[in-house]
């Protein structure tokens, strides 16, 4: 009489094989079917998905590199000026960045690469527009512009970012403390408002003025929803202090916002 458990089959040399194993394009469809039942498998997919695009990014730059971008960074120092020192800020603001993250690594790498879209969306844009739509480059001192604002924007939000790990040392989940001193006297954001400059910066550095509007337009949009956001957890956190902190100061733009 059969078993009515699903056993291994056995070989014919009387060894059990194991059960099959569901393919990917199962465990797609059923993910796809019920988001809930594989979650394991839809992170794993994420991280896949930005490790391809990792890869792909680096294979252009090494087919860019390949085809000469050297003398093209020789021709615009601007460009080249603007890179090198966003390299820096970039490694520098992941030295002094606090990760208290509650995700797991692959779950946080995937959020952080997918927040960079806009960013990259960015970087693709300004030199597009500028190369088919206007052709050679915009005026030096337009250039010089993006790259001060650049510089203003690291000096912003790594300071800020600094000052936020030295006024909240020591601090404990019982007796949290709120940052009011610093850049944060003056801005209640200024990490996300240097964070912009330098993205702005971009957008100068090419002469792109479409790409401009639209960086100000989506960047503003997003700002919105993401303080809206935190303003509201802040408030939770520390109640008529935060929102006394909240009167006299100004989200991410003195005077105006």
């Amino acid at each position: 009489m059969a078993s009515e458990t699903n056993q291994d089959a056995p070989q014919s040399n009387g060894k059990a094989t194991g059960g099959l194993k569901p393919t990917t394009a199962t465990l797609l469809a059923e993910a796809i079917a019920a988001p809930g039942k594989h979650p394991h498998f839809i992170r794993g997919l994420a991280l896949h998905f930005a490790e391809t695009a990792i890869f792909l990014v680096a294979v252009i730059g090494a087919i860019a590199l390949g085809l000469g971008i050297t003398a093209y960074f020789g021709e615009h120092r601007y460009v080249l000026a603007y890179l090198v020192a966003y390299a820096g800020f970039r490694f520098s603001d992941l030295i002094v960045r606090d990760d208290a993250a509650d995700s797991p690594p692959h779950e946080e790498l995937s959020r952080r690469i997918v927040a960079q879209l806009p960013l990259l969306l960015t970087f693709a844009a300004a030199p597009f527009e500028r190369t088919y739509v206007y052709g050679g480059a915009a005026p030096a001192f337009v250039r010089a512009l993006g790259l001060l604002l650049e510089l203003l924007g690291m000096w912003l939000a790594l300071g800020a970012r600094i000052q936020l790990g030295f006024f909240t040392a020591g601090r404990t989940a019982e007796n949290p403390v709120l940052v009011t001193r610093g850049f944060y006297h003056y801005l209640r954001h200024p990490i996300y408002a240097g964070t912009f400059l330098v993205t702005f910066g971009w957008t100068l550095i090419y002469g792109a003025p479409v790409t401009a509007i639209l960086t100000l337009i989506i960047g503003a949009i997003f700002a919105q929803r993401r303080l809206k956001s935190e303003e509201a957890a802040m408030r939770a956190r520390f109640g008529e202090e935060y929102d006394a902190y909240m009167r006299t100061t100004d989200a991410l733009i003195p005077a105006i916002w």
